[in-house]
């Protein structure tokens, strides 16, 4: 048995709301207004918002050359630091060369007097070493070799444990805790057939 469709069942619903006429002469007008003023508000709300934009741009503006000044006064300063970073130590290192032109000028000078001026030279140097925290390393032989402070210039067969520091060329010194120049120094090595 076949059913056969309601031909009202396959229709589209039918709205039971009909279309609005849109009165387009009105549609640009604010509520509650007379019908010849079409919004008398846009021009005061574009003026304040006109206002607020240019107040918001100048203090952007205004802003920005702030932090243009800041980086120009800092990159000063930071030009300054590098230019002037040794006028400190160079001054404490003045007093020493002075030391040491003053004991050449002087002739005839004994040999006691001389090593006596030099001592008091080194003290002078060493003052401003301390200063500016320039310390020596230390590199005593008997010591461990590290390579981080210590310049191996030479391997010599010993007694000691390898790596071992034997001989000390030249002195090594660090500031502020960085290698300033390594200790150049002498490592023991195992003997042949040990």
């Amino acid at each position: 048995m076949q059913h056969e469709a309601d031909p009202a069942a396959r229709a589209p619903a039918a709205t039971e709301t009909s279309p609005v006429p849109v009165d387009k002469s009105r549609a640009d007008t604010v509520a509650g207004t007379p019908p010849g003023d079409p919004a008398p508000d846009i021009a005061a709300l574009l003026q304040k918002v006109e206002a607020e934009a240019a107040e918001l741009r100048e203090a952007w503006l205004r802003a920005r050359a702030d932090i243009d000044n800041i980086r120009k006064q800092a990159a000063a300063d930071v030009a300054k630091a590098h230019k002037f970073a040794l006028e400190r130590f160079a001054s404490e290192l003045l007093p020493v060369k002075d030391a040491l032109e003053s004991a050449l000028a002087t002739k005839g000078a004994s040999a006691d007097a001389l090593a006596a001026g030099v001592e008091l030279t080194l003290k002078q140097l060493a003052a401003a070493f301390d200063k500016a925290r320039i310390v020596e390393i230390d590199a005593a032989p008997g010591g461990k070799f590290d390579p981080h402070r210590h310049q191996a210039m030479a391997m010599i067969e010993g007694d000691q444990p390898a790596n071992t520091i034997v001989q000390v060329f030249q002195k090594g010194y660090l500031l502020n805790d960085r290698v300033l120049r390594p200790a150049m120094v002498a490592v023991s090595k195992p003997k042949d057939g040990a």
